[in-house]
């Protein structure tokens, strides 16, 4: 068998420390992402260069050039910075170019791939749930939900992840209604299981069913948000796995639906429960 020929290494050569970053850039961007959480909206220049680490001369500088595009806003009466009208226009621009199918699509190839499932993505429209988005990892055995079939927003697992994040409000406004779908039969409705459920949900970041819905179909879903925080669907897997293997794919599921809602631009750390350390993945 023939070995490929070896890199020669050159003993004397040290290795480069070239970093691809702009350190100026890098300063503006801190600024403006200091300026964005601030919950008091405006900021003075001595509060700024302290938060981000760098002197005031180079901090004022900065929000100079950043106010001739307007990207900041100086109030010359209390001398403080806010977040300026120019990002509007690149906000609006992302928002009106963001497609969820393109960007949910990589992760339920993911998702289905490990676990031989068929991965959803389901959009809430109404009191409806629909599939804009799907992908199976086991060619052989998989489930007809096509591509814009409708499920009610309360049915099963992706109807309890759904519910469970709700504002508490509109949550007891579903609860209270005549009809619900949580156990398929609105006549199997059990309020004291499904509360315990939704309080698990919220805890672990997912809800599931073990044939309850579809006999010998184990579903796990987690919530799906969006810019704003505001809940736009959910991220449902399907397959034929044992119960046991909920404890493995739940986090999973709840893990990659954590980075889809990030992606489009939910503050993750506040909404979902902090990541289970037996979940197989990194947030990117």
């Amino acid at each position: 068998m023939k070995t490929l020929p070896q890199e020669k290494k050159e003993p004397n050569k040290k290795p480069s420390s070239y970093q691809p970053v702009v350190p100026a850039v890098e300063q503006a961007s801190r600024i403006l992402l200091c300026l964005g959480k601030k919950s008091n909206f405006k900021m003075g220049l001595t509060e700024i260069s302290k938060e981000v680490g760098i002197h005031k001369s180079k901090g004022f500088s900065i929000l100079n050039t950043l106010g001739r595009f307007g990207f900041v806003e100086k109030d010359h009466q209390t001398k403080t910075y806010s977040l300026g009208v120019g990002l509007l226009s690149l906000a609006r621009h992302v928002l009106d170019n963001l497609h969820y199918p393109e960007v949910v699509s990589p992760f339920l190839q993911e998702i289905a791939n490990e676990t031989s499932g068929t991965a959803l993505f389901g959009l809430i429209q109404g009191e409806h749930v629909i599939v804009l988005g799907k992908h199976e990892g086991n060619l052989n055995i998989g489930f007809t939900a096509r591509l814009g079939h409708r499920f009610h927003i309360t049915l099963g697992a992706h109807g309890k992840a759904i519910v469970a994040f709700l504002p508490k409000a509109e949550r007891e406004e579903i609860l209270s209604k005549k009809k619900v779908y949580f156990f398929w039969d609105p006549s199997r409705m059990n309020m004291e299981l499904l509360r315990e459920e939704l309080r698990e949900c919220r805890e672990l970041g997912y809800a599931q069913d073990i044939g309850g819905i579809t006999p010998g179909a184990s579903v796990v879903s987690a919530p799906l948000f969006a810019n704003r925080d505001k809940l736009i669907g959910c991220l449902i897997l399907i397959g034929t796995f044992p119960e046991n293997k909920i404890l493995e794919y739940g986090p999973q599921v709840a893990g990659i639906a954590r980075q889809i809602s990030k992606k489009l631009g939910a503050t993750v750390e506040t909404i979902y429960p902090k990541p289970l350390r037996n979940a197989k993945r990194k947030e990117r």
